[in-house]
């Protein structure tokens, strides 16, 4: 099975919020990442709008739909509690309700963290995420769980009813190369076996990028998708978004 290279672009939007500017936009960002041979597009919108705002999810939903696009999958990622906000954040449920993307992937951030760095704790919030879950699934939306390779903590994911869980890959990238490799991504693996056998689909993201993307999924199988895109703003700087999306489908399809 292949994995299919999913295009954030977050840092697109960034950019493009750092002047009161279109430029770049996260639009166009998209149809080069298509061209150059992304399987998907995601987004993180967070209440404080400082990247992805409720209108490129809207832009994006409408390309999307187009006859030619309709093959790429479009992933919406957050925290499913952030409510509406008075700067126009409508709330993470009612925006991913408003455009059905193909997948929704909860993250337990917090609206002030940097970036997200951990999976779900289920043993505390299972029944509260359940029906929210319930509430995706019911509008044929597949639901993915960001979560920590915990044996424990894919099994409550399996009983909550999960699809997919995307692995938090944080720990393995920031110890690639060194002597705590290999015994990371041991436990990857052998989370991901009982992944397989509880019946749940496998992404994964978190500083994946061009040097550690094959070690990973030839080691962790089969990944279904993996959710790039800081290294992927990153390199572009230097060799062009095009480009760029070009090697990383390359890594995937030789993997």
């Amino acid at each position: 099975m292949k994995t299919r290279l999913s295009v954030n672009l977050n840092k697109v939007a960034l950019i493009r919020n750092s002047r009161e500017t279109a430029i770049p936009s996260v639009v166009d960002a998209a149809m080069t990442a298509i061209k150059a041979g992304a399987d998907g597009i995601t987004v993180h919108p967070r209440p404080d709008m400082r990247h992805i705002r409720p209108s490129d999810v809207h832009d994006l939903a409408e390309l999307l739909s187009r006859d030619d696009y309709r093959h790429i999958e479009f992933n919406i990622e957050g925290n499913p509690y952030a409510g509406p906000q008075d700067n126009g954040y409508p709330g993470f449920m009612e925006l991913v309700r408003s455009v059905k993307p193909h997948q929704a992937t909860l993250v337990p951030d917090d609206p002030n963290q940097l970036t997200s760095d951990h999976g779900w704790d289920l043993t505390r919030e299972s029944g509260r995420l359940k029906l929210l879950l319930k509430d995706l699934q019911a509008l044929k939306i597949r639901v993915s769980l960001f979560m920590d390779p915990s044996a424990e903590q894919l099994e409550l994911a399996a009983r909550l009813g999960a699809d997919r869980i995307e692995f938090y890959t944080g720990p393995y990238a920031e110890h690639f190369g060194t002597s705590a490799q290999q015994s990371i991504l041991g436990e990857f693996a052998a989370a991901a076996d009982l992944a397989n056998r509880l019946g749940l689909g496998i992404n994964a993201g978190h500083d994946l990028n061009l040097e550690n993307l094959a070690t990973f999924c030839q080691a962790v199988s089969p990944v279904a998708e993996v959710s790039i895109g800081h290294a992927i703003i990153s390199d572009a700087i230097w060799f062009g978004l095009e480009e760029i999306v070009c090697r990383y489908a390359r890594i995937l399809q030789e993997t």
